[in-house]
């Protein structure tokens, strides 16, 4: 089993930048497959960004493509969303997800077994 924590969420003005980290504990981290997804108030969650084991390969939703980076380091045992040229509508709650199962990558939030609590992300206009 893997705990995951996020950090690093807060208020920003339209045009800003954050950068969220998950830090995780419990197992051999390197093993997992990490994904961000998000939450809107009423809305389903849904993916944001997908990084491999060794970070060779990732992957982005078409709304966030060119504005956020996923990276990670093992050595650390942390995966980082950098998150540049925010909008209003990249409000939601931003979890960070793990699974040691899925081959490369993936974009669906069922095949990831592990989550964070989530860390609010406010995007004022």
């Amino acid at each position: 089993q893997v705990q995951l924590v996020e950090s690093g969420g807060g208020l920003v003005q339209a045009g800003g930048s954050l950068r969220l980290s998950c830090a995780a504990s419990g197992r051999t981290f390197s093993n997992y497959v990490m994904g961000w997804f998000r939450q809107a108030p009423g809305k389903e969650r849904e993916f944001v960004a997908a990084i491999s084991r060794a970070g060779r390969i990732t992957d982005y939703a078409d709304s966030v493509k060119g504005r956020f980076t996923v990276s990670r380091d093992n050595a650390k045992n942390t995966v980082y969303l950098q998150m540049n040229s925010l909008k209003p509508e990249d409000t939601a709650v931003y979890y960070c997800a793990a699974d040691s199962r899925i081959r490369s990558w993936s974009r669906m939030k069922d095949e990831y077994a592990y989550w964070g609590q989530g860390t609010q992300v406010t995007v004022s206009s």
